[in-house]
This record gives structure tokens, sequence and C-alpha cells, in this order.
């Protein structure tokens, strides 16, 4: 790994092997951070109180964290937010979620935003930030009628499961279609929940063929925020335009690092 890489910090899930639990990330994310944004991944374990650990805020908190940190990048995963964040419904039986990772990303999100810090979220991270920010979610996108089904299929291989599910229409003039120069484009579908209030202080930037937004930014002059339901950082390096959101995403980082080493 090349010296004086900018570092970002990737928040870990809380998994469960055997009769322990782990904090973790998948390789995926931390490759495309890695190679895709050109900068050093660093793992945040979760806050929350565990089965083994407790107190851990206690210890350093989200200043400490963006103290450290030169952006952030919210993965996906198996588990949903808890609904408490957004004045949403319990979750009905078998869904799982992970209330440590909860207790760092949403506070983690603002503090970022206060601090000019960069963000690039995908999948859970993408409904984390809209959650951190005031927004709220549809639990069951494929229970609303006017909604398909964006949910992956289990039992297929993990390529398919990856595969282009369906395309998204890119807000005309939005930032993302600056990044990517394009209109229209294929992304896969691996998610049952999707925003539904978008917080006011997200910009739309792609929908679904169904209507669901699919992208949201908030990006100005001390803000660069860029959000994705899909997962670009899947095989990222052999497709361009999940290439060219890691590779901005790092740009930006380094920008930022730039602007406050300026100061």
């Amino acid at each position: 790994m090349k010296k004086n890489l900018p570092k970002i910090g990737i928040v870990c899930d809380v998994v469960r092997s055997g009769l322990n639990q782990f904090h973790g990330a998948g390789e995926k994310y931390i490759n495309a951070v890695a190679h895709g944004a050109n900068a050093m991944p660093i793992l945040l374990p979760a806050f929350g109180d565990g089965e083994d650990i407790t107190d851990l805020e206690s210890l350093y908190d989200c200043d400490a964290i963006t103290d450290f940190i030169d952006g952030l990048f919210l993965t996906g995963s198996p588990s949903n937010i808890k609904p408490d964040y957004y004045n949403g419904n319990p979750h009905s039986e078998g869904i799982l979620e992970d209330v440590q990772r909860d207790s760092l990303s949403v506070d983690l999100v603002k503090k970022c935003r206060e601090k000019s810090i960069p963000i690039l979220a995908v999948c859970r991270g993408f409904q984390e930030v809209n959650v951190a920010f005031g927004g709220s979610l549809h639990q069951k996108v494929h229970s609303i009628k006017s909604f398909f089904d964006h949910r992956e299929t289990k039992t297929d291989t993990r390529e398919d499961q990856y595969g282009p599910a369906h395309s998204i229409n890119l807000v005309e003039g939005g930032k993302l279609q600056d990044i990517t120069n394009e209109s229209e484009f294929l992304v896969n579908s691996l998610h049952s929940q999707g925003i539904a209030k978008l917080a006011d202080c997200l910009c739309e930037e792609a929908f679904s063929e169904d209507g669901l937004i699919e992208a949201f930014s908030c990006i100005s002059k001390n803000s660069w925020i860029l959000g994705v339901q899909w997962h670009p950082e899947w095989q990222f390096a052999t497709n361009d335009n999940s290439l060219k959101i890691f590779a901005e995403f790092g740009d930006q980082v380094r920008r930022a690092v730039a602007l406050r080493n300026a100061k």
C-alpha cells in the first residue's frame, strides 16, 4: 500500500459466527475503496453495546473518528436500520437488524457533513444517510403496488444476484450525470427497503423504472455526499460507471484533505 493515501472509514457490520460476534466489512467494499478510490480502507467497529463489548463510545466518539478519517464509505448489509430511527413500525419477524451499526453510522453521517468529510453510501448505507437527515423508508418495497420487486433471488449464484436487474434514469443536469456522463444505465438490485420520504437536504439523482429513488446527493462547496441504492462495488473494475463513481469519491476525498491542510 502506498504511503500518504487518504483514509476512508468503513463502518462495520456486527455478524454472528458460531457462538461469537464479529465486526467486519465485505472484501468487495474494501477492494473498491483501496483500488477504486485509491485510498486506505479503515474499518470502524460499531459503537453500540453488544454481547462482549460495552460503552465503546466512552473510548472514542464521532468527533474523534472524524479527526482521523478523510472520507466515509457506508456499505450494504444483510441487516436493515431499526425503524425507531425514522418513526417506523417495528420490523416483521425475521428481519435482521444491527443496532450496533445503527448507533455509529447515523451519528457519524451527521458529523461528517458538519466537518465537510465526503461520503459515499450504497444500499443500506444509502438508506442510513436518508434516515440520518430526517427521511423515512418503505420497509417492504415489493408489497407496494406501484413498485416492482427489487430483491435478489436467494437461490441464484452470487454472480446472478449481482447481475444487471433493471435500468435507472438519471436526473438531467444532476451530479451523478456529471460523473458518469450517462442518462440511463443498468444496475443490480438487492434490497427490500427503499426511500419513502427523501430528507430535505438531499437531491434526487436517479430513479428506477417504477419511480423509486435510486440515487441522491448533497453536493455543495462544503459538502460532498453521494448515495446509490445499488452495489457499484461489485466487480467495479469492469464497470465503467462504477469506476467513475469510486474515482470521483477518491478525488473528492483528496480535495477535502487539501482544503483542510490549506487552512
